[in-house]
């Protein structure tokens, strides 16, 4: 079958290519529309409770994630020029097309009580002409409301919240949103000298997507320019680098293009396919190109050298690329969208780039003079030769050390391993001096953090959560959370009826509480609302803004806002159990319904989702890798063998990982895949040599056949599969940094395995079947 899918490729060569070339220039037009992701809640399936709640709670109550929050820390704040500066920034932000609204200590109210309308009347906090600003300020500091709201007086932290247009976050004009708040603030660092930190979802969202486009750029040429280098030492041809380039830059043209039509966009899990699609189609360049030199020294003529290349080597990329395709591919079969996305690309696009290679190469090839002397003189590397010769020296006379030192090594990577633990944050890829981390731990320092959770409480009858023993409760729920060393100060419902009792008193601090039965039933009048919609500054609209906020339409059900820190998914789960305990002594299950979301919650949710769905992937991927094999050898030993030296290198990475401290979160799971998917591809070219070495000789002789044959082009595969992970290393975030080390130590370990181990057992397993 192979020869003829040889002559085929070579006699219709020319219309292939023309076929390839118009397939990329649409593929490459398609790309042309690829768009970043912003979406943080989309790693858990659809179905899954925390997703479904959260959406509830969207359709309800609105967005909680569009808050972008921006801090200074100064004594002078209220100083009069100082004021006046940050007065004139917060206006500018105002400005912003995009920006919402700005809720700020220059733009905060205060309400007053008109006893003939009976209404709360919303007038400005400070004067916008500073003439009464002493007044304006004392009477601010006299408000409990903004109180660790707006500024912590310990630490003269004052706090500017941007809210964003929800539309405008779902585009690409966030970035100029972004970067027009950015330039308000370095205006006013240049005036006053006053760093601005910023923070929020919006923020870290957008920056980080920023930084995920900049990278997937520098990763995509990092990767070409080193592998070209690579294959430049290695080959001395011009032709072999260029064609090889050619290959993996349609490849990556190809990926691109198959988001688009997929209707994916860019992620953090997706950013990487391009890269990938060069690290790993340049194996099947080296073993395409290396065979074709073997076969041309041997036949001496060129044509049949393609032939003979395409007939030997097309078995085995296929297997090798159907392989690694099924080590990505299994993520489509998971419930997560991130990983269904990440997994159909790759997958897809792992075959797309062996199709590429396998038609791309014997064509260009066949078009060019046969090849020289010095293009072929890799072949006699003495050097090369000299460590095969070495390395089969080991395996015939040492396998006793071999297997030892084996033993040895996993013994030490199982007591790793065990120490590895579950665990991530929403920041964590970040470096610790990157400003978005460092503007994060500013604001759990002093604000005591900035990611949003919720809490909803559904009093399960019409105006319930307006009901004065509601608020009560709901008051006592607001002091707890206020205790909370890891949350900041909590806003719902009850804080505004607060508010609206302290202005009833003529704005006497002491009256900051929840209405009792007395006073109550004067307060109604001003908290009943205006139907005015025009009255824009009125307390009434004020105060039902509030309502709109914090109450559902039928004011049956309150929502909690907190902002608390990015504490990570393992403790996250016990303040939830701990807040949940205590809502539900104050709200008893048979009375009420109590639900904990947000755009943390549901993001940490879907971490510990992808990162349990990598781990069934990776056995499903074994499952289906070790049915290839078997169909392959067809001897279960041999099987056993080649599934032993592949998860060897596992093992050994995943001891590294535990004693070095380095958790199980997405992008280090993701590893392991990575890894299996790639490394069985030098399993089965070893393999298939060895089999077809075998049908002619001993076992002992095909094994050292087999050595010499492809020793080379595994090495020289696996060396440049561990630098072009290698250019991982220069990523700003800490996930990717260690995917690429990682995924670059495990693909040496398994080069290693495969000539080293693999050999040795399979020369042990001949020796006790002969005895």
């Amino acid at each position: 079958m192979w020869h003829r899918l040889a002559r085929l490729v070579l006699r219709f060569r020319l219309p292939f290519l023309i076929l390839l070339a118009a397939a990329t220039a649409f593929m490459g037009w398609q790309a042309r529309n690829v768009q970043l992701s912003y979406e943080f809640t989309n790693a858990i399936p659809t179905n899954h409770p925390k997703y479904i709640a959260y959406q509830d709670f969207r359709n309800t109550f609105g967005e909680d994630g569009t808050t972008l929050v921006t801090g200074v820390q100064s004594d002078r704040f209220f100083e009069p020029s100082f004021f006046a500066a940050y007065q004139r920034l917060v206006r500018r932000w105002q400005q912003v097309a995009g920006v919402e609204n700005v809720l700020s200590v220059p733009t905060a109210i205060r309400l007053q009580k008109d006893t003939l309308a009976d209404k709360l009347a919303a007038v400005p906090a400070f004067d916008s002409s500073a003439v009464h600003f002493e007044t304006d300020l004392s009477a601010f500091r006299n408000l409990p409301f903004y109180n660790g709201l707006l500024y912590n007086p310990k630490t003269h932290v004052y706090i500017a919240a941007l809210r964003i247009r929800k539309e405008v976050l779902a585009s690409k004009n966030r970035v100029k949103v972004v970067s027009a708040i950015q330039d308000a603030g370095a205006a006013f660092r240049k005036e006053t000298g006053t760093v601005i930190h910023y923070s929020g979802l919006p923020f870290i969202r957008t920056r980080m997507a920023a930084q995920v486009q900049k990278e997937m750029q520098l990763f995509l040429i990092l990767s070409l320019a080193l592998t070209a280098t690579i294959l430049a030492l290695f080959f001395r041809s011009v032709s072999a680098v260029v064609v090889s380039m050619i290959v993996v830059a349609v490849g990556v043209v190809w990926s691109i293009g198959t988001l688009v039509l997929l209707g994916y966009k860019i992620t953090l899990l997706t950013a990487l396919i391009p890269p990938l699609i060069v690290v790993i189609g340049i194996p099947n360049c080296i073993y395409l190109l290396n065979q074709y030199h073997i076969q041309y020294r041997a036949l001496g003529d060129k044509m049949a050298a393609l032939r003979e290349t395409i007939a030997r080597m097309g078995v085995v990329t296929l297997l090798t690329n159907l392989t690694a395709a099924i080590g990505f591919g299994v993520f489509f079969f998971t419930k997560s969208a991130l990983l269904k996305e990440f997994g159909l690309v790759s997958g897809i696009n792992i075959l797309v780039v062996f199709v590429i290679s396998l038609v791309f190469i014997p064509a260009f090839f066949s078009y060019l003079s046969p090849p020289t002397e010095r293009e072929t003189r890799y072949l006699d590397n003495q050097r090369m030769l000299a460590t095969l010769d070495r390395v089969t020296r080991w395996v015939f006379v040492r396998r006793g050390v071999i297997f030892a030192a084996t033993a040895v090594l996993v013994g030490i990577g199982l007591m790793g391993a065990f120490r590895l633990r579950n665990e991530s944050h929403i920041v964590d890829d970040l470096p610790k001096k990157d400003p978005i981390y460092t503007d994060l731990k500013f604001f759990e320092t002093h604000m005591q953090g900035v990611m949003p959770l919720e809490i909803v409480i559904d009093s399960r009858r019409k105006n319930g959560a307006v009901s004065l023993s509601f608020l009560q409760k709901l008051d006592e729920l607001d002091a707890y959370l206020r205790s909370l060393p890891e949350g900041g100060r909590p806003l719902s419902i009850v804080n505004g009826v607060k508010f609206a009792r302290q202005a009833f008193y003529d704005g006497d601090s002491t009256s900051y509480g929840v209405p009792n039965l007395f006073d109550g039933a004067f307060l109604q009048p001003y908290l009943r609302g205006s139907k005015d919609s025009d009255s824009t500054a009125s307390g009434s609209m004020a105060f039902n803004t509030l309502i709109r906020s914090f109450v559902d339409s039928n004011r049956q059900r309150a929502r909690v806002s907190v902002s608390i820190a990015d504490i990570g998914s393992v403790r996250l789960p016990a303040l939830l159990a701990t807040i949940r305990k205590r809502t539900q002594e104050l709200f008893p299950e048979k009375q009420f319904t109590v639900t904990t979301t947000g755009t943390s919650v549901v993001f940490l949710e879907g971490s510990g989702f992808i990162t349990d769905s990598l781990r069934d992937s990776i056995l499903m991927a074994l499952a289906m890798i070790v049915i290839c094999i078997l169909v392959l050898v067809r001897s279960i030993p041999v099987t056993l063998i080649a599934v032993l030296v592949n998860l060897v290198p596992l093992l050994l990475t995943a001891g590294v990982m535990g004693w070095a401290g380095v958790p199980l979160k997405p992008s280090t799971v993701l590893v392991f895949s990575i890894a299996l998917g790639i490394t069985v591809d030098v399993t089965i070219r070893f393999l298939v040599s060895y089999r077809r070495e075998r049908e002619t000789r001993s076992a002992t002789d095909a094994v050292r056949a087999t050595l010499h044959e492809t020793g080379l082009s595994i090495i020289y595969t696996s060396l440049v599969l561990a630098a072009g992970f290698g250019v991982f290393a220069v990523s700003q975030f800490d996930g990717t940094r260690s995917l690429g080390l990682l995924t670059g130590g495990t693909l040496l370990l398994a080069m290693a395995a495969n000539l080293i181990l693999q050999p040795a057992l399979l020369i042990s397993l001949a020796r006790r079947r002969e005895r």
